[in-house]
């Protein structure tokens, strides 16, 4: 796979209204370990719509590895000035993920003009890549559940989930990587 669409929760949907909350470091951690199996097995790009939340950490997480693979990010909003009512911080982080891009481009010209801008995104997103990773649970689906169907519906659509299991896994990695934890 050459071409994979990383999306979930909104940050609000996890209950994360602080861009220094401590359940970002976990969620992006797993973001990390899964990007990077992707990317020793061939992962070229990733593809996101900035949308707050896992698809502006999983950019951040892509700028990191930039550092050290050959890794692109692609961000395709629905619509221009997406992050217009967003508060002044995540509107920054959005500029910064935009502005280091490897590729950018909305799907429709102008402000938000309706709902079929998203599901024409949700379509978009599955033509264009060859799966995609999704933060879900599927017990408390949010928003990321439109995706979601949109994905379970494509033939030979390979769909990898990270799930409160694997959220768990990195809290506890994470715990285990402090020296104090072993004393």
């Amino acid at each position: 796979m050459k071409v994979l669409t990383v999306t979930g929760y909104k940050s609000m949907e996890l209950s994360i209204f602080k861009a220094d909350d401590p359940k970002i470091a976990f969620i992006k951690a797993a973001i990390k370990k899964r990007l990077i199996s992707f990317i020793e097995e061939g992962l070229e790009w990733v593809l996101i719509s900035g949308q707050m939340g896992v698809e502006l950490w999983t950019g951040e997480v892509v700028l990191e590895l930039q550092e050290i693979y050959d890794i692109k990010i692609g961000i395709i909003p629905p619509f221009e000035n997406q992050e217009s009512r967003w508060p002044e911080p995540i509107q920054h982080t959005y500029q910064e993920l935009v502005m280091a891009a490897d590729f950018h481009q909305p799907l429709y010209q102008g402000d938000y003009k309706g709902g079929f801008q998203f599901k024409a995104k949700n379509d978009w997103f599955v033509e264009k890549s060859e799966g995609c990773l999704i933060l879900l649970d599927d017990e408390h689906p949010g928003s990321n559940r439109f995706f979601y169907e949109k994905a379970k519906q494509t033939t030979n659509y390979p769909i990898y989930l990270i799930t409160p299991a694997d959220l768990d896994d990195a809290v506890e990695e994470y715990r285990m990587a402090d020296p104090d934890y072993w004393n």
